[in-house]
């Protein structure tokens, strides 16, 4: 049993039975056919358009476009594009924010024959660059909020497109003959040597994985998805796609701008019938139990293990015709397994499976020479497929490490996922977490190499270790050990200042630890049994250590300290240089409003992020008590944000630029 088959015949009758249950009452799904796979994203999306002209392809809160609509604004960029750089499949880089004008932008290249490379605006402008230049891309398309950052990743040297400032009228397809091998994108993810590597694939792949996604969950016309992930992340080719190419409706939802509270009023209003997040256990958590969903068929989960008490939340708060869906994905390979879960579904233990392979996907679980492992026992996770990712871009070494040929000389490769896996007695997959240095924080993949990377950047540092230590199930945090050439060593400060130019801010180690020499074993390899665990003891800042002046200030040190697990707090630290970060702040400002019965936005933890600050904005509202009942729904709606959520508030507080949170 330690080698899954996908056909799907094989499945235990009970999961046929709920896999049975996504079909639509009106009988809209149509299965999506194998056939269409071997043709363009481009052609396929063509048909639908054709099919449902004038039904609600993309909605946001200001623009509403239909799907005759998106295939004009398309056409419109792609014919920008050929007429600036001409026929040929290469890559283009897309720098906008979530929102339907980047969704347009995607197919645009797409239609023109590009590759689209999509870069998050978010990101540090020292990454950005990276991925600009290792792309290769040939132009840059971007609009009038992210122009100015365009032109200074790219250091003027490549030509800009401005979609705001199309005018080209053109309408018509561009009916470029596009092949089903043809590159469809690159995107780019944490890599073990210290810089982000490009995950290059096909249109055939996309369509495949569309294909797997629409025919397990019977994604139809009738379906309306919201959608928050960032274009950068494999996620949102797994949303986008599926949507688009069968006549759906997606809807992009900018948590920043909107508030978890207007996801919440998005989920009833607009009848989304399918929801993904990547820490949706946050979502789901922390409702009311009041909000009524009716519309929502299916809840996913993705990006960490589930655990039993994940499904009972969901089972309490949705409707009972509401199916947990929980698989596998990855980059590099797409949806790998399949997993749904009704109210009848016994759950054993306290991890959800991670199900059966998806349509053309086998799985098998190896050991460390390569061999299958026993029935019951733990392996190391590997897909054989014909439908694989083509490898890492411009990197053939990192590309051979992962994928290898068919040992039987088929069409089929074999991707090492890097995760450990175990079968039950049925053949269903339990996902037991990374085998390599890999981790997942806050739901972000993180490789240690690239964070260790960065701080070898940093002057004075000869060397860095990174490991993540778990503070609790659901928050693993990084720590980083290092060894200085200067005496004394760069400040926490400094360290995080500095890295704030490479990394995002969840790749910035929440604790660092500074060492005269790293532990090593016989064999020379770090010995993480010598490490010393993460210190209690208040970090060295740039600013000396002031004691709480009054009860006010008093209390707020004893609230930081016992979040961010220190010994303590001077009045002039910065919570986010003592190691804060987005889901921990929300925990503090919920405490500060429990003990102080005060209102206090998110934000105002970026904007006065001392506790002298914060203490003096307490004392302006000394006399503005919240009752019990305000004050609970106040907690209830800030601890139901997800990490990407927080992060999204507070950046909006802190200017584009801030990487520091």
């Amino acid at each position: 049993m330690s080698d899954l088959s996908p056909n799907a015949v094989n499945l235990p009758p009970e999961q046929q039975a709920i896999r049975a249950k996504c079909f639509h009452p009106t009988g809209t799904f149509v299965e999506f056919k194998k056939e269409e796979v071997e043709q363009s994203i481009p052609e396929r999306f063509e048909k639908i358009v054709r099919k449902y002209p004038h039904r609600i392809a993309i909605k946001s809160r200001d623009q509403l476009l239909t799907y005759a609509d998106l295939n004009e604004a398309a056409n419109r960029v792609a014919h920008a594009i050929l007429e600036s750089q001409g026929e040929g499949n290469r890559p283009v880089a897309i720098l906008m924010e979530h929102g339907p004008s980047i969704l347009a932008t995607i197919l645009g290249v797409l239609k023109a024959g590009k590759i689209y490379v999509p870069l998050d605006p978010g990101y540090p402008i020292e990454r950005l660059k990276f991925m600009l230049e290792d792309a290769q891309a040939e132009l840059i398309v971007a609009n009038n909020i992210n122009l100015c950052l365009s032109r200074d990743i790219a250091d003027r040297s490549l030509p800009v497109i401005n979609i705001d400032k199309i005018s080209i009228a053109a309408i018509r397809n561009p009916a470029l003959p596009i092949p089903a091998d043809a590159f469809a994108y690159i995107l780019h993810t944490s890599g073990s040597t210290g810089e982000p590597k490009g995950v290059v694939d096909s249109h055939r792949n996309v369509l495949h994985g569309t294909l797997r996604f629409t025919n397990g969950l019977h994604i139809s016309a009738d379906d309306r998805l919201s959608f928050t992930h960032s274009c950068s992340s494999s996620a949102s080719v797994r949303r986008i796609f599926p949507a688009l190419l069968n006549g759906a409706s997606l809807f992009p939802f900018d948590v920043k701008q909107g508030g978890m509270q207007g996801l919440v009023n998005l989920l009833i209003e607009e009848k989304i019938t399918y929801i993904s997040l990547g820490r949706i256990r946050d979502f789901v958590r922390n409702l009311s139990g009041e909000e009524a969903f009716p519309s929502l068929r299916l809840v996913s989960f993705g990006g960490e293990i589930v655990h039993n008490r994940d499904v009972e939340l969901c089972r309490r708060l949705f409707p009972p015709h509401c199916l947990v869906g929980v698989w596998m994905s990855t980059t590099e390979t797409g949806n790998i397994t399949q997993n749904l879960i009704d109210n009848e579904t016994q759950i054993t233990g306290d991890i959800v499976p991670i199900g059966y392979p998806a349509e053309d996907m086998r799985v098998m679980l190896l050991d460390d020479a390569g061999k299958t492992v026993p029935d019951g026992e733990t392996g190391e996770i590997a897909v054989k497929s014909r439908y694989l990712s083509f490898g890492y871009w411009r990197r053939p070494d990192l590309t051979e490490a992962r994928f290898f040929a068919d040992p039987d000389g088929g069409e089929e490769r074999i991707y090492f996922t890097g995760d450990l896996g175990r079968m039950d007695l049925e053949g269903c997959l339990y996902h037991l977490g990374r085998k390599d240095d890999q981790v997942k924080i806050r739901g972000y993949r993180v490789e240690m190499a690239e964070t260790e990377a960065a701080l070898l950047k940093v002057p004075n540092i000869r060397k860095a270790f990174v490991t993540a230590f778990e503070k609790d199930p659901d928050d693993k945090q990084l720590v980083a050990y290092i060894v200085s050439d200067s005496d004394p060593a760069p400040t926490t400060t400094a360290l995080r200042h500095a890295l704030a130019k490479y990394l995002p801010n969840y790749m910035i180690p929440s604790t660092f630890v500074i060492l005269d020499a790293l532990p090593l074993t016989p064999t020379g390899k770090v010995d993480r049994k010598g490490l010393p665990g993460p210190s209690v003891t208040r970090p060295v800042l740039d600013v000396a250590y002031v004691a709480p002046r009054s009860p006010v200030e008093q209390e707020l040190a004893r609230l930081w300290a016992e979040i961010l697990t220190l010994d303590r707090v001077g009045i002039n630290d910065s919570f986010f240089e003592l190691g804060g970060h987005s889901l921990s702040a929300v925990r503090l400002i919920s405490a500060v409003i429990k003990t102080f019965q005060t209102d206090l936005p998110l934000q105002t933890l970026f904007q006065s992020p001392t506790i002298a600050e914060m203490a003096a904005i307490l004392v302006r509202h000394r006399g503005k008590k919240l009752s019990d009942d305000e004050m609970g729904r106040i907690v209830t709606e800030l601890e139901s944000l997800t990490d990407e959520d927080a992060q999204q508030l507070l950046s909006a507080a802190s200017g584009p630029a801030n990487n520091e949170l």
